[in-house]
């Protein structure tokens, strides 16, 4: 089976975030980039538990600059077969969707898989807007995916319990917790991958739909009150007048 795995980068949860031009940008001096936990944890893990299940291959793509290269030598650090950048700046979700389709489109996979959202922008759009470009069957946030010859069985979680969803391939799957488990990868891997040969494609001339006019960052968390466990009534109190809730 040919698998494509679609991957981005993240800042670290870690990360101390700030803005620059006016709050407009993103700063991404000193930031520690990831691959997004989605895409790696559950997309890129379960493509390869495919593969060494009934046989195919794994290859992994963002859009972005020379800075990606390093999520994707983790990616083939953990077990991708290749890698292949499209050499462009992601503005949004339509602008990274169709360039990977114009990809994608001539290579015959057999299925695409995309994490569920980004960390750091949580769209979760990526993946819709894929497979309506390359006219393929889509199913989000699936939670298990079996393959057995062409047609694949996924669940997916909804209101009050869950769905089974069957379908032929090719199609697209955006994976969310539970479709596999995070893997780590092994020094032999690591040392392979930073002399792998990555494919980087010039960008296809397609406009972006959106911009960011501004960023804010959430208001600072307000002191923590300690109550002694003694004090009953002064909770009470607290609770009643100066709780609130969200």
């Amino acid at each position: 089976m040919k698998i494509l795995v679609c991957i981005s980068k993240a800042p670290d949860t870690t990360s101390k975030i700030a803005f620059t031009a006016g709050n407009s940008s993103f700063d991404e001096n000193g930031v520690q980039f990831i691959v997004n936990p989605y895409d790696e944890w559950y997309a890129l893990v379960r493509a390869l538990e495919i593969k060494e299940s009934i046989g195919g291959s794994v290859t992994i793509i963002t859009v972005g600059n020379n800075a990606d290269e390093a999520i994707m030598r983790k990616a083939l650090a953990i077990g991708a077969d290749d890698a292949v950048r499209i050499d462009a700046d992601p503005k949004d979700a339509y602008y990274t969707a169709m360039q990977i389709a114009e990809y994608a489109k001539n290579e015959s996979f057999d299925l695409v898989l995309v994490g569920k959202e980004t960390i750091n922008y949580n769209g979760s759009q990526v993946g819709g807007m894929l497979s309506e470009a390359l006219n393929l069957p889509f199913v989000s946030l699936a939670s298990k995916l079996d393959v057995s010859g062409n047609k694949l069985t996924l669940e997916r979680e909804i209101a009050g319990g869950v769905q089974v969803v069957e379908l032929d391939t090719p199609a697209v799957i955006s994976c969310a917790k539970g479709m596999a488990e995070q893997r780590i990868p092994n020094m032999r891997g690591i040392m392979a991958a930073r002399t792998r040969q990555l494919t980087v494609l010039p960008a296809a001339s397609i406009e972006e739909l959106t911009s960011y006019v501004n960023y804010d960052l959430p208001p600072a968390k307000s002191a923590c009150k300690m109550i002694s466990p003694d004090n009953l009534d002064e909770l009470v109190e607290l609770l009643h007048n100066e709780a609130k809730v969200i």
